[in-house]
């Protein structure tokens, strides 16, 4: 595992590489975000960007969104994949948040889970960019795998443990922000397929290279 010193310098150079830190997914509403993100499960952020502007045209309130109907839900998020369950999963928490939190998206993480298709990935999303809690860790697919590579974590595909371990090394003010930047860096450089090593400016960091595996 890495040093104190070692985890600061990652941030450091993160920050460098990537100085906005933020979600690539698009919302003027917190409900929105939450929606954009349950669209963006096995479907890339841009594809939701994409379609979220109609949808959120058509239904311009989370009332709206809550009497929809589901199948017209469906169309306009067909090409995001798994749509049936997506648009179940959109208008039944428009409903609960409304009935039971009075039209407002939850602020802890008991009351998230509590909505339909959220988990604790969705949940971290929420907390940190909606509310600004701090330490909070959202262990998405880039996030597990470069920490790994990076020796933040044991290596684990499990995300609750990815999670637990991330927020015993990073410092609660910088995770959410550090969990965007690995998103970005995972895009540009650490792909899953083919990791750029060479060009990537974490390698005095990094496990993965020391090893000479990349």
């Amino acid at each position: 595992m890495k040093t104190k010193a070692d985890v600061l310098s990652i941030i450091a150079e993160l920050k460098k590489l990537y100085p906005d830190g933020i979600c690539s997914l698009d919302y003027p509403k917190p409900y929105e975000l939450l929606f954009s993100v349950r669209l963006a499960a096995q479907c890339t952020d841009e594809r939701v960007n994409m379609v979220t502007p109609a949808l959120f045209a058509r239904f311009p309130t989370l009332e709206s969104l809550a009497e929809a109907d589901i199948g017209e839900v469906e169309t306009y998020i067909h090409s995001t994949g798994f749509f049936r369950a997506k648009a179940r999963d959109i208008v039944g928490a428009a409903r609960m948040m409304l009935d039971e939190y009075g039209g407002k998206v939850p602020d802890n993480m008991d009351d998230l889970l509590k909505l339909p298709g959220v988990g604790r990935k969705t949940a971290n999303l929420i907390l940190g960019d909606v509310y600004h809690q701090r330490g909070v860790v959202v262990a998405d697919t880039h996030c597990i795998r470069i920490s790994g590579k990076l020796g933040l974590t044991d290596g684990t595909k499990d995300p609750a443990k990815v999670e637990a371990q991330l927020r015993k090394v990073l410092p609660p003010e910088e995770s959410n922000d550090f969990c965007h930047r690995l998103v970005l860096h995972g895009r540009a450089v650490c792909m899953a397929r083919r990791p750029d090593c060479q060009n990537c400016t974490l390698r005095p960091w990094c496990d993965f290279f020391q090893k000479g595996v990349g």
